[in-house]
């Protein structure tokens, strides 16, 4: 579904990402893990067009990506959740909604299907049709999270990009959001790239993930082999770490 080959990104001088190659098959959820700067970050913003590389190649269901704006990658299928959440504070939570149906709205989708698809949204995530009415900036952490998933559903993608979906959340909160993750997996075929901050919440949801360090991938293999390897274990798990959500 997604083939990455030995991409190069920088941000002004700083090489970013060195070489990277990766690839999603449909349905997958892959994650990405590693330290703070280790370049996961860059990768979502790289599929996205928000960061494009300098060189390498990036194809999704056999097009490719590279030089494409960011408003053609969400309309050919492919969704960012930031880190951070950044909800549009100001405006009520359905209005974040139909924004992440804009280019849909704009292609004279209709209407009536956009509605449906909200209150599908609501299905994920009844708390948020509580609150359809209020202004997204005073929705509490674990709220504006599942609002900043909502909104990147409403785009319809096939690939959905989540980048620290548990950062700050507490452990209820995380499992509830990492249980509609798995469902959309599972009922919908919705294929996952996942950055999380908590590697033994992400090794035990994910089919494989990838280990980077200092923007090259180290390391990739099948989740649960990763969870089990005990270089992964010491520099990224921590034995002694209390675990903040049980599958």
């Amino acid at each position: 579904m997604l083939k990455v080959v030995n991409i190069n990104t920088y941000y002004g001088k700083v090489h970013a990402l060195k070489n990277v190659s990766l690839h999603l098959n449909r349905g997958e959820i892959i994650a990405l893990i590693g330290a703070n700067g280790a370049g996961k970050t860059t990768i979502l913003n790289t599929l996205s067009g928000v960061t494009p590389p300098e060189s390498g190649t990036l194809q999704f269901m056999g097009q490719q990506l590279t030089g494409i704006a960011p408003d053609r990658i969400v309309k050919i299928g492919i969704s960012q959740v930031p880190e951070g959440r950044q909800v549009f504070k100001g405006l009520s939570v359905e209005d974040n909604l139909q924004l992440g149906a804009y280019l849909r709205f704009r292609n004279r989708e209709s209407k009536d299907v956009i509605k449906q698809d909200i209150g599908h949204i609501y299905d994920l995530f009844p708390r948020l049709e509580e609150r359809r009415k209020q202004m997204a900036g005073t929705l509490s952490g674990g709220e504006q999270q599942m609002l900043a998933i909502g909104r990147a559903l409403m785009a319809k993608p096939k690939l959905l990009l989540l980048d620290e979906p548990s950062m700050g959340l507490a452990p209820l909160v995380v499992q509830e959001i990492f249980a509609v993750i798995e469902r959309l997996r599972t009922d919908e075929g919705t294929t996952v790239l996942l950055v999380e901050q908590n590697a033994k919440v992400a090794l035990k949801m994910a089919d494989r993930a990838y280990v980077l360090e200092t923007g090259r991938v180290i390391l990739e293999g099948a989740a649960a082999e990763l969870l089990e390897n005990k270089d992964v274990q010491r520099a990224y798990l921590g034995k002694e770490k209390k675990e903040i959500w049980e599958r």
